[in-house]
C-alpha cells in the first residue's frame, strides 16, 4: 500500500456543495433585502400598508436574494470546476452577482459595469486575505506564548538603550552608582561615600554623606 504524506492530503482540493451554499446565502441576503425594503417602505411619503414591503419595494428583496445566491453558487461551482480555491472564483461570482444588480436597470452597460465593478472588488478583497480585521492568527498557537515571544523578540539590551539615551531619568546600567560618585568627585571635588540611585546626593543634601 502506497504511503501518502500529510502535505499531499492537505493539497488535495475538497469539492464544495454549491447548491447548499447558494441556498444559505440566498436566505441571508433575503433577510438583508427585507431589512432594506422595510426602510424604503418607511421612508415613503404616501400612506402605505405593511404589505407594501413586498408589493411596493419587494424588488429590493429579490435583487438581494439573487445577488447572494448567484455569487455563492458560481463561486463554489467555479472552484469545483477549476479545483482551486483562489481569488478568481470570487471574481467570477462577483461578476454574476453584479450583473443581477445591473439587470434592474435593464441596460447592457449597467449589467457589464456593475458586474465588472463587483468582480474587481470581491477579487481584490479575497486576494488580500478576505479579512476586514487584519490577518488571521494561527489557532494552534497559544495567545500567552505568542505575546511572550513578541515581547522577547522586541526586547533591547540595556547597554544599547544607555548608549542611545544616556544614563539618568530612570535609565541606568549596572555600576551606575560608582560612575555617578566618580562624576561628582571630578566635578565638585567631593568624595561621595554613598550615592543613592534616586537622584539625591547632590552637594548639600542630607542623604549624601560626603567629605571634602
Amino acid at each position: 500500500m502506497a504511503h501518502v504524506d500529510q502535505d499531499q492530503i492537505e493539497g488535495i482540493y475538497q469539492p464544495k456543495d454549491a447548491v447548499g451554499a447558494a441556498i444559505k446565502a440566498t436566505g441571508v441576503t433575503s433577510l438583508a433585502g427585507l431589512f432594506v425594503s422595510t426602510i424604503q417602505n418607511t421612508l415613503t411619503k404616501q400612506n402605505v400598508g405593511a404589505f407594501s414591503v413586498f408589493t411596493r419595494t419587494g424588488g429590493t428583496i429579490a435583487v438581494f436574494a439573487a445577488m447572494g445566491g448567484s455569487y455563492e453558487f458560481f463561486k463554489c461551482a467555479s472552484a469545483n470546476l477549476r479545483e482551486k480555491d483562489d481569488a478568481y472564483n470570487s471574481s467570477i461570482g462577483g461578476f454574476v452577482a453584479g450583473s443581477m444588480l445591473g439587470l434592474r436597470f435593464r441596460s447592457a452597460p449597467s449589467v457589464l459595469g456593475y458586474g465588472s465593478a463587483l468582480a474587481i472588488i470581491l477579487g481584490a478583497f479575497t486576494y488580500t486575505g478576505g479579512h476586514l480585521m487584519g490577518y488571521s492568527r494561527d489557532p494552534n498557537v497559544d495567545e500567552v506564548s505568542r505575546k511572550e515571544y513578541l515581547r522577547k523578540n522586541r526586547r533591547r539590551p540595556i547597554e544599547e538603550t544607555v548608549h542611545q539615551l544616556g544614563e539618568g531619568r530612570g535609565v541606568s546600567a549596572p555600576g551606575y552608582a560608582e560612575r555617578r560618585a566618580e562624576r561628582i568627585r571630578e566635578a565638585y571635588g567631593i568624595d561621595v561615600t554613598k550615592a543613592p540611585i534616586s537622584g539625591v546626593g547632590q552637594p548639600g543634601s542630607r542623604e549624601a554623606q560626603a567629605t571634602s
